[in-house]
Parts: structure tokens; sequence; C-alpha cells
């Protein structure tokens, strides 16, 4: 086997003593009391599967003779040609490998069961800086919640015992040479975690090529988009089911141990296993889970409070003097025409309007905006806490500085390599320059996509307008009446059908900009494919709120002089105000989009389940390799493929950054926004648990240290929250001409004539006058009580912003990011890296020199290589020529 060591020598600085129990074992294997059947094995029943290939083609001769005239019998040998040489190149590496063919019906699926020999785990362990354990962490895991509930002697009905808690240990970067000092290096059958074997495993798919490396014919990723392989996947560690019979819960495999543990719906009000779903799962996927869990419990209050101003408004409705003057005035206010071909109206019709408008605009969103505004700083400090805590107790607080490796795809297709300042070691490397050229084609792309969004903008607000001018020609009373409300209603139903269509166009468009833009880890390739997404959909989704916020109804004119856009009068706020027709937008965007997702989420995963299943529906098949007898269910790698493909974790994390932009810019409108964001959110954590237990084939584990670019992005929405909730509050709520009114006058007797201004004498027609929303003149000019009320509005937004963002940050300087019993355990390791450091700088001279004579020997031996064994060896990069064999 020829591979490429690194340096030998002793790396003590990060060796920390051994620990106490060396009885106690590492690995996922045996964590369990009584642990259950393995089945990831080879036909020897002993060698373990860490990862599969399957490809499936026709039996049907008849089928391929078409297939290959079609094709001109060129892809089919291509895709051929393609695979032989990738698994040539996987054996090469070490690799060991068993075929498993499946005869269906008209179709063959082969599955070749993937094993890597301890040699090539050590290797590539080092290689991609895996840790592995040196102490076992003795001190006890609890949170703030059950903390509270034990002082307070309250029973915690969110504690359960979930059996098989997986260990916490002192770790560092693994080094062959250091192997005796690692927690659990005599079995070497666990030594290595079930999921960092299956991290080795893909690192080794991902960088082999199989073709030309100019044309990028590199990795797994590449041959199944190609469709060479079908699929590529870990397998689950067993069923999720629960054994039929009664066992000791200790004896549960770690699948199992989620399903009953965290992904039921009976447990919707129990603290998730995080230390479980990071085992089975792996960091990035746990901390998704713990950010959800997170921000789901911080919307309770939220909620709470929330739901307590809606009960304001609903008292408001009954009691407010205004609403009560409007009800009761009759033919008092004619008001002018909405259209050109509108006629003219009485303002009382608009009664049950006008209260339901209160729910919504009252001096409680005054407060409920401070409250979200605050909430939402207060919550990402906390998060900030938590993620810490998380980050150190999982060896991922150094990951992105240190730690971090260049993607597989990165290392295979960088142009060239360049010297490490730092480690002095040959580094893939993609020129900058090129980078910045293809990184400003991309922004030019998401500026077209954005103004492709602000044009269906427009046609919706045309289609609003030019809907209700043929409602009111229908001649229909019931329809006339309605108009406005039709108009408003399907329009944001229309805007969110295309909100829905162009995300998924600009998602696809995004992923390809991203993987061409050559980034060179794993965390900025995330990075830059999120920003991109998020800008889009920023605009997607917030255009039509913001428009209605902030635009609608302020260039409309007065009559006599109405503005106009395109020959269409342009359109205003109906009778009630803009705010509940912003609540309105709020709710069928918000809401709606949460329910079809739900909905996707759990209906979609078991169709196409269903749907897999019966494309591989077992039939008379014929086993073209031995296999052994006996085995009426499925094998493992055939129950696994019948799974989904995992999508990951972006649209989740998109799906719930989106509603935080909506319970926080735009709150002051509807105050039920975090309610219907809580409910939501107790089911989506079911949901998503379910997916990845049940319904997805097992994803490969992934490292992170935080949410990554997501927290930046929660900050700026925190930020813009509060100027956003100024604005609505000043110039969109009528909280400011209501205090404005009451202070000049008294009482609120009189409000709504306040508000209203009559129309010029050129407008009405002989005898009959007509009044509008607005302060001005009969003249159509502002009164001086619109400039009082402007300059009103002006200082709300200065001194709302100021006081809000500097109580914002006196939170974020008294809540410091990383907790002190955090720093003390950091420094705690850190000492302890210089015990050991001190102890090995004492090691026997008779030692040194065996060592360094063992290095000496394999430096030679790589100078020795041959030209053909060093080209072999091409598909793990520049760097891994003139390796010596070990």
């Amino acid at each position: 086997m020829m591979k490429r060591k690194k340096n030998l020598v002793e790396d003590s600085s990060t060796l920390i003593a051994l620990s106490d129990h060396p009885e106690q074992t590492y690995g996922s294997l045996e964590m369990s009391a009584a642990p259950q059947e393995n089945r990831n094995v080879f036909s020897d029943g002993v060698t373990r599967i860490d990862f599969v290939l399957v490809w499936e083609e026709s039996v049907n001769p008849l089928k391929l003779a078409e297939s290959d005239e079609v094709s001109s019998g060129s892809s089919r040998d291509t895709h051929r040609k393609w695979r032989t040489e990738f698994l040539s190149r996987l054996q090469t590496a070490g690799l060991h490998q068993e075929t498993k063919e499946v005869v269906q019906g008209k179709t063959k699926t082969t599955y070749v069961l993937l094993s890597a020999p301890w040699n090539v785990l050590c290797y590539y362990a080092e290689e991609i800086s895996l840790r592995v354990p040196l102490q076992v962490v003795t001190t006890p895991i609890s949170n703030w919640s059950e903390k509270i509930l034990e002082k307070l002697h309250i029973p915690n009905i969110m504690a359960q015992d979930v059996p098989n808690l997986p260990p916490d240990y002192y770790t560092c970067q693994f080094h062959t040479n250091k192997l005796e000092r690692f927690l659990g290096h005599e079995n070497k059958d666990t030594f290595f975690k079930t999921t960092q074997r299956h991290q080795i495993l893909y690192e080794i798919l991902a960088r082999t090529p199989y073709g030309s490396l100019k044309r990028g014919e590199v990795g797994i990723g590449r041959l199944v988009s190609e469709h060479v392989l079908t699929a590529a996947f870990p397998l689950h560690e067993g069923q999720f089911e629960m054994p039929k019979t009664p066992e000791d819960p200790q004896s549960l495999n770690m699948r199992q141990i989620l399903h009953h543990y965290w992904a039921r719906w009976a447990c919707w009000r129990k603290y998730q296993p995080l230390d479980h779903i990071r085992e089975y799962f792996g960091e990035k996927i746990a901390l998704y889970f713990a950010w959800l869990g997170f921000y789901t419990g911080w919307l309770l209050p939220a909620a709470v409070v929330g739901f307590i101003i809606f009960l304001f408004g609903i008292w408001l409705m009954v009691t407010d003097v205004a609403a009560e003057e409007l009800c009761s005035s009759g033919n008092a206010f004619v008001m002018c025409p909405l259209c050109n071909i509108c006629s003219y109206w009485n303002l009382s019709s608009i009664c049950y309007t006008y209260k339901a408008g209160l729910l919504f605009d009252n001096g409680g969103t005054v407060f409920f905006s401070i409250f979200m505004s605050l909430w939402a700083v207060t919550f990402l400090e906390y998060w900030k806490r938590t993620s810490s805590i998380l980050s150190h107790r999982w060896d991922c607080s150094e990951f992105e500085e240190i730690e971090e490796r260049p993607r597989p795809e990165f290392t295979a297709l960088a142009p060239m390599t360049v010297r490490n300042p730092v480690t002095g070691a040959e580094e893939p490397y993609f020129p900058e320059t090129q980078r910045l050229s293809r990184t400003i084609t991309g922004n030019m792309v998401i500026i077209l996509m954005i103004a492709i969004v602000l044009i269906f903008l427009i046609a919706i607000i045309l289609y609003r307008t030019i809907l209700s001018i043929i409602i009111y020609r229908s001649q229909n009373a019931f329809f006339i009446f309605s108009a406005g409300r039709i108009a408003s209603l399907t329009g944001s139903m229309l805007n969110l059908l295309v909100i829905l269509l162009l995300s998924r166009l600009y998602t696809y468009l995004a992923q390809i900009l991203t993987r061409w833009e050559m980034h060179r880890t794993q965390t900025k390739y995330e990075n830059a494919f999120i920003l991109k997404v998020f800008i889009f959909q920023f605009v997607n989704f917030y255009s039509s709120p913001v428009y209605i916020a902030f635009f609608k109804g302020r260039f409309v004119g007065y009559p006599g002089n109405y503005n106009t856009l395109l020959g269409i009068r342009n359109e205003d706020c109906g009778a009630s105000g803009c705010l509940i027709e912003l609540a309105q937008e709020l709710l069928v965007i918000m809401v709606g989009k949460q329910v079809i997702s739900n909905i996707q989420e759990f209906v979609l995963p078991k169709l196409k389940t269903w749907w897999h299943r019966r494309k591989l529906k077992p039939a008379p098949s014929q086993e073209l390799i031995d296999e052994p007898d006996g085995q009426p269910d499925l094998s493992p790698w055939e129950a696994n493929y019948q799974l989904l493909v995992c999508e990951g974790l972006f649209d989740e994390y998109l799906e719930m950054v989106l509603q935080f932009g909506f319970i926080t810019i735009f709150v002051a409108a509807c105050p039920l926004a975090p309610f219907f964001a809580l409910i939501n959110n107790w089911v989506e954590v079911r949901l998503d648990a379910q997916k990845f237990v049940c319904e997805y084939r097992r994803p490969v584990v992934e490292r992170a240290q935080d949410i990554g670019i997501w927290l930046t992005i929660l900050k700026f929405i925190s930020y813009l929250a509060v100027i956003s909730n100024a604005f609505l509050i000043s110039f969109t709520s009528d909280f400011l001409p209501r205090l404005y009114y009451r202070y000049t006058t008294g009482s609120m007797r009189g409000y709504i004539n306040f508000t209203l201004s009559v129309a010029p004498a050129n407008f009405t027609q002989s005898y009959m006058t007509c009044r509008y929303r607005g302060l001005r003149d009969d003249k159509g000019q502002p009164t001086q009580d619109y400039y009082h009320l402007l300059a009103i509005r002006l200082s709300f937004v200065i001194i709302f912003e100021h006081v809000v963002l500097l109580i914002g940050r006196i939170i974020d300087w008294m809540v410091p990011d990383i907790p002190e019993e955090v720093e003390i355990k950091i420094k705690r390791e850190h000492y302890m890296a210089k015990e050991a450091l001190a102890e090995n700088q004492s090691l026997n001279r008779t030692i040194l020199e065996e060592m360094e004579q063992q290095i000496s020997e394999l430096r030679f031996r790589g100078r020795t290589q041959s030209p053909n064994n060093i080209s072999s060896l091409s598909s793990l990069s520049p760097e891994h020529k003139n390796k010596p064999t070990v």
C-alpha cells in the first residue's frame, strides 16, 4: 500500500494525561450493555461495511438495443468505463470491496460494499485531522431550565432518561505514532467511531478521479450527478422500530433510541437528546436541532406576550371611542370613489373591518415592538453562549480556524499548489483573481434575479388594481362591496405562488454559481451559497410586505390630482388602513408557507418512499453472487437504498430564518406571528427528526463550529427589525395620530372627522361633497397638523431606534459570549496540555533515536518509489506524490 505519511515528530502540544478509566471503550458499537446483532458486514460476517455504492442497469435486451441506438452506444460504455476505473482506483487506495447484484424484473441493481482496513483508517484519520479521545470528562451535563425547576422544587416534565448517553472526552488530533496514548486503542474494531469511518470513506471517494482531471471527472459527487452511480451512502445502524419483545433499553441501537426518545410525536415536550444526535448524525446536524430547540423555547414568552396584546386588541374593539363613532356615523361621512369607475360610499360600511384593524393597530403593539426587538438581541446573545458550550463539549471550538481541511472537490480540481507559510506543507490553491471574476459574475446574476422579483411585484400590484376595476364593473353588489379585500387576498396568494416558484429556480442557480467559484473549505462554500440565496429570498419574501408597509398609499395624491402608474391610478390602502392589509399579507405568506412546507415535509417523503419502494418491490430475483440463505427480509444495503437522499439543512435553516424575519421585522403589524411560529416549530422539530431517523438515508457526518453565516444573518435581521418597527409605528400605524389628537383635544371624540379631509370643489359633482383620508385643506394642500405630526413621527423614529439599540448594546455587554465555566475548562485543557508536553520532553533517548531512524527509513523508501506507483495515487491530491510505503 502506497501512502504519504506526515511528519512523525511527536506533536505533544495537544496531549492530555490518560484517563483513570481504561476500561471505558470508545466507539459506537460497544456502548450498549448487550448490543444487537450487527448485519452491516461483508459475507464473512466480520468485515464492517463503511460505505455502499449503487447503480442500476436494464437487463432487457430489446431495451438495451433501443437505448444504445438512441445514445449511439457511447453513454453506456462511458459510464461502465468510468465505474470500472473508479472502483479500480478505490482498490488501489486500499479499500476492500464486495459486490452484490440483484435482478428485479427488468432491472439489475448492483451494490458495491466498501470497507477500510486499519492502515487506511489510520492514514486518512491523520490526513483529515480526526479527533480521538484521551480522557473521559466526568463533569455532569445540565441546562439552565433544569437547574431552575430543581431549585423551585417543580417537577420537570421535559426531562427523560435516555439510555446509552455518549460519554464526553478530552480529545486531540489523531497521530499514528501516538496510538498507545489514546483511549481504547487496544480494540481496532471500535477505536474509530462509525461516523469517523464514514468520514474517511467519503474523503477517499470524493478525491478519487475516474477520468480526466482537466474535465473535472473527479469524485463521487460528480459520478452521482452524471447518473453513473445512482446512490452512495453509509448504512444506518439497524432498524428504527422497537423490538417486538420487551428488551433492556441499554441494548437498543442508536437509531432505535433516537426514534423512541426523540422522533415520536409523544416527545414534543421533552428535551432533545442532543448528544445522541451528535453521536449518530454529527455536529452539524446536532447544532441545527440544538438551535431549533433553543429558538422554539424562546418563542414561548414571545407568543404569550403577543397573545396578550391580541386579547387587548379584542377589548379595544368593544370599547374604542373612535370605532363606536365610525360605526354609528350613518351617512355622515360620504367617501370619495376608490377608483375611476367606482361610486361614492359611506364610511360606516367598513365598521367591522375598522374594528378588526384594532386587533393589530393599537397601543399595545408599540410595547410589543420594543419587547420583540430586545427579545431578538437577548435570544441571539444567549444562543452564542449555548453554541460555545456545545462546540466545546463536542470538540469543535477550533474547527474552522485550525482543523478544517480543504473540500475534496477543491483539492482535486485546484489548478496549482502553494506552500503553506505556517505548516510548510503543499496545499491546493485557486488564484484569487479568477475567483474574484467568478464572484462578480455571480453577483450580476443575483442582481438580475432581484430585478425579476421586482418586476413580478409590480405585476402583482397592477393585478390587484385591474382586478378591483373588473369586479366593480361586474354589477354584483356583494363582490363590489368586497372588491378591495378580494383583490388583496388573491394578490397575496398569487404572490406566495410566485415566491415559491422563483425560490426553487434561484436555489438551483445559486448552487451552480457557488460550485463554479471554487471555495477552499466547506464552510466558505456554504457561507457563499447561503448568502446568495438569502439575499434573493429576502427580496423575494419581504418585497411585498415592505411595499404594503412603507409605500402603498403614500403616492396616491388627492381627489382631482391622483397620481398614476402606467396609466392606472396608484394603489391606495383599503378603507381601514394599510396595517390590516399588512397583517393579512404576513399571515398569508408566513402561515401559508409554513403550512405548505409542513405538508410537503410530511406527505412528499412518504410518497417518494412509497414510489421508490414500488419500483424496487421484491420480485422473483436471482442473486448473481452468493448470499446467505434464510434471510426473509431485505439486506441492510437494499433497505437503505429504498430510503430518500438526505437533502441537507439549507432549506430547514432558510425556513426558520425567514420566519424569524417575519416575527421581528413586521411584528408591529401582527402580534400573533410568534404564536403561529411556535406552533409551527413544535411540529417542525418532530417532522425533521422523523425525516432524518426514518425516511432519509444516513448522511455523511459533517463537523461544524457553529451555525455559520446564519448567525450573522440573524443579527442583521434583528437590527433591521428595530428600524422597520420604528417606521411601522410612526408612518403606518394610527398610534401616533391618535396620541397627537388625544394630547391636543383631551379626548378621542371627533377623531374620525380629524383624519378625513374634504375633496376640492373641482372634484365633487354638483351639490355632493366627499371625504378622503388625509390631513389636507379644501385646496389639497397639507395642513399645519400634517407638519406637526410629521415632526412627531420622525422624532419617534430617532428616539425608538436609539433607545432600543442602546438597551440591546447593554444586553450584549452584560451577556458574555463564552460562559465562565467554559473558559475555565479551556484553560484547564491548556494546562493539562502543558503538563503532557513536559512529560513528553523527558522521553527516553533511545525511543527518540528509534523514531528518528524510522523517519529516515521512510524518507529513503519515499525517494525510491517508482513513477508508476506514484501516478496511481494522483487521485488524492498533487501533494500526495512521492509517498513512502507504509
